[in-house]
């Protein structure tokens, strides 16, 4: 299952790095404390709805768009689909199993 507190981080700084954002510019656009947007980006901190909004804002971006997954930087991917893999692969052998124990 993927850990929203990390992509919510991940895009955060992805979408900051894009607009050349300091975190501190960042709290300043937001109306918030750049402790608070340190706290958010290091998976410390969840924020209000309200808050993703003012970041959203402060991104030029729609609030879904901070837990968009194909935003997510590129050393993260692997861990993804690393996670999307071992998933997939326990729910085919409950099926097997499953579908061995109707045949019996």
């Amino acid at each position: 299952m993927t850990d929203i507190r990390k992509l919510l981080a991940a895009n955060i700084k992805t979408y900051r790095a894009e607009l050349g954002l300091t975190q501190s510019r960042l709290a300043e656009k937001a109306d918030t404390a750049t402790h608070y947007i340190a706290m958010i980006e290091g998976c410390k901190k969840f924020p209000s709805a309200a808050m993703l909004e003012r970041i959203a804002a402060a991104l030029d971006r729609d609030p879904p768009e901070l837990f968009a997954m194909n935003v997510v930087q590129d050393d993260w991917k692997g861990e993804i689909l690393s996670e999307m893999g071992e998933f997939i692969t326990k729910k085919l052998e409950c099926h097997r199993q499953k579908a061995k124990k109707t045949t019996q």
